[in-house]
């Protein structure tokens, strides 16, 4: 069996505005990345877009499977303190809508602030299909943007 992996990671802090909806993360390309060997998270995309600044493109938190095959989505999320009661965190196929399939959530989660740091971590399988790129999207309902100061977004493609 062959396992096609990309792991991603953004140690600058995201701003995510207070307005309840729900954000791409985005994750620098290139040597900043943990592990990308099967280019599933490149500045060309395949659908021909080529992202010029990661920190103000949405495009910068997809990742295109290289394979279809089962996935396994793995994320960890680090917000800045903050006065909401709520941040949430979803997995997400076609985010931007750039493809027929329809934008499609999975494993969304609405969690209370932990006492401390507020530090998440989160797990789920699903399908994942070349041409159809996936996310990790974030909320928060504080009255005041506030940052993700760290972020990791990982699939492992098993074929």
């Amino acid at each position: 069996m062959t396992v096609y992996v990309c792991s991603l990671k953004a140690d600058v802090p995201q701003s995510i505005p207070a307005d309840g909806a729900y954000h791409v993360v985005r994750f620098p390309f290139g040597g900043a990345e943990p592990s990308d060997s099967w280019n599933m998270h490149q500045v060309q995309q395949p659908d021909g877009a080529t992202v010029s600044n990661w920190q103000t493109s949405d495009r910068s938190g997809l990742i295109w499977p290289a394979r279809q095959g089962w996935g396994e989505l793995d994320a960890m999320i680090q917000w800045e303190d903050g006065a909401y009661s709520e941040l949430r965190d979803q997995f997400v196929r076609d985010p931007l809508g750039l493809t027929d399939n329809p934008v499609d959530t999975t494993a969304t989660d609405h969690r209370p602030p932990s006492p401390g740091m507020q530090c998440f971590t989160k797990g789920h399988g699903i399908f994942v299909y070349p041409g159809t790129p996936i996310a990790l999207r974030v909320a928060h309902n504080d009255s005041q943007a506030r940052d993700v100061v760290l972020a990791e977004f990982k699939l492992a493609i098993h074929v």
